[in-house]
């Protein structure tokens, strides 16, 4: 078994050990866990921009003890302009834009869901803004070391962000990708973060930042303007949830898919499967991912424009209609319309017992790739995920874009608390549903099960394929097993970044915490 990072005082998990650290020395210095998410949040938007930043999206799924878990969605709405005729107009007739100008179509709203987590803190004991965003500033101003990851992904989107406006001379060293070991200064963003711990997270949507990015926004020919940023706010939610065998398990309220995740781990609950990793562990979990799939792409949107509550695909009837649908011994004919996305998962605990699960994302790498010169902030593409055609999901003035982003959180019946999740689009109720088993129903370590070889059915980070993916790790008995079954299988290198970059933190009932990271990212998982 794979040792797990223990302690007593607290844990941050996060795809990047500066983000880690900047949330462990947070706690540390008394703050709680929401407060060093802030500040790993802020600082994984510096060190690791290809996954995320303060132009994107993020949520929330806070729990205290003795309280109801707390959902916040920090889910940009479309611009007052984002109309199909305004892209008609502009020669989109069948898909939304992808990249430039004309995909940066959201408000972006993570900053305001760190404002309205840190709302959840008293006061009297909260810690000053740039406290929480020293870290961050930090890295911008005097640079961070590019990682491999980084630096891979860079040059393999290089064609379609290069010509963005702000991107070159944001993102490019001479010109060219950075080099992995290279030390890339932001010092536009650091101004940004600086005026953020200065003015207060406000600043961002009704302030001189606001106004800075409304400027730039409209004249490279974004639908966003200064209003709509005015009319923004984060949200707080009841999350979704369901209970299992193992106890009740929460997740973010559409327009994300973490009613999927959900599905996913209740049908397969469903399934009576006593023992991890043979193929009854890897073939259900699978042909439940399909069962909540296809319901996914038929309904999931803007909750106002759903044709019923996604609370109703968690009733037991559904759950008992959907499972009866599961052939334990073939596979379903698969493929089907992928939803891809990059992000980052954290997770964060604290001694007083408050336990944080927060995913933040741009969607596609490095978003749009528009990047404002005088403030740093690129801007996220995630009104990309939108359609044209009438629908839950068709585009329209202060609607909101289907999100693959979900953070996941259970109460387990032992009285442990785990908050877990993963970047990775489509791969994201899967490797949830992964982590979760092997570690909750069949009793693997933590990092163990962080660890683990993954699947992916469908595709994601840019892979064009619909198959089912096995990281070559797996026993080739089973994947026999599988084929044989139905799936069409391939199997990709191990560790890699297709099969996501996960992590998980657990608070056990005798306080201690215990956090894991995924080796497939540049991360860590901090304890003391």
């Amino acid at each position: 078994m794979l040792n797990s990072a223990r302690g007593l005082n607290g844990c941050v998990s996060a795809p990047h050990t500066a983000a880690a650290l900047a949330g462990q020395q947070v706690i540390a210095k008394g703050g709680t866990a929401i407060e060093a998410m802030v500040a790993a949040a802020a600082t994984i938007a510096v060190v690791y921009p290809h996954m995320n930043g303060i132009g994107g999206d993020g949520f929330w799924i806070v729990h205290r003890p003795g309280e109801k878990p707390v959902g916040i969605s920090g889910c940009g709405r479309a611009a007052g302009l984002a109309t199909p005729e305004w892209y008609v107009e502009r020669g989109y007739s069948e898909a939304m834009p992808t990249r430039g100008a004309q995909a940066a179509l959201t408000v972006p709203g993570t900053i305001a869901g760190w404002q309205a987590a840190l709302g959840l803190v008293d006061p009297a004991r909260r810690l000053p803004l740039q406290e929480l965003l020293e870290a961050a500033i930090g890295y911008a101003e005097d640079g961070m070391v590019v990682t491999g990851n980084q630096a891979d992904c860079t040059t393999a989107k290089l064609a379609g962000l290069q010509d963005v406006p702000g991107f070159a001379e944001t993102f490019l060293i001479g010109g060219r990708p950075p080099r992995a070991g290279e030390i890339l200064r932001q010092p536009a963003l650091a101004k940004t973060l600086r005026l953020l711990a200065s003015e207060g997270l406000d600043t961002y949507y009704r302030g001189s930042i606001a106004k800075a990015h409304a400027a730039f926004l409209e004249a490279a020919g974004s639908p966003l303007r200064l209003s709509d940023f005015e009319a923004f706010g984060a949200e707080t939610v009841e999350p979704l949830s369901v209970a299992i065998s193992a106890g009740r398990l929460f997740n973010m309220v559409p327009p994300t898919q973490g009613v999927s995740s959900l599905m996913i781990l209740a049908l397969f609950d469903r399934l009576g499967v006593t023992v991890g990793e043979g193929f009854d562990h890897v073939h259900g979990l699978i042909e439940a991912t399909k069962q909540a799939f296809i319901l996914r792409n038929a309904e999931l949107g803007d909750p106002d424009f759903m044709a019923r509550p996604a609370s109703d695909w968690l009733s037991e009837a559904t759950i008992a209609e959907l499972a009866g649908r599961i052939d334990m011994k073939t596979a379903l004919p698969w493929p089907h319309q992928a939803k891809p996305g990059d992000t980052i998962w954290m997770g964060a605990a604290d001694k007083d017992g408050t336990v944080v699960s927060f995913i933040q994302s741009v969607f596609w790498e490095f978003g749009s790739g528009l990047t404002c010169p005088d403030t740093g902030v690129f801007f996220q593409n995630r009104g990309a995920g939108f359609s044209l055609t009438p629908g839950p999901n068709q585009v329209g003035p202060r609607r909101r874009p289907f999100h693959t982003l979900n953070p996941a959180l259970a109460e387990l019946t032992d009285g442990r608390v785990m908050a877990y999740g993963t970047m990775g689009g489509e791969g994201q109720p899967q490797t949830q549903g992964a982590v979760f088993t092997r570690y909750a129903l069949f009793g693997e370590g933590l990092q163990t099960a962080v660890t683990a070889p993954r699947w992916l059915l469908g595709r994601t980070w840019g892979d064009a394929t619909t198959t089912l993916k096995l990281e070559d790790r797996f026993d080739p008995a089973l994947v026999e097993q599988l084929r044989a079954a139905g799936h069409d299988t391939e199997i990709i290198p191990a560790f890699s970044d297709m099969a996501g970059h996960a992590g998980a933190v657990v608070r056990h009932p005798s306080g201690v915490i215990e956090g894991a990271s995924d080796p497939r990212a540049d991360g860590a998982a901090l304890a003391f």
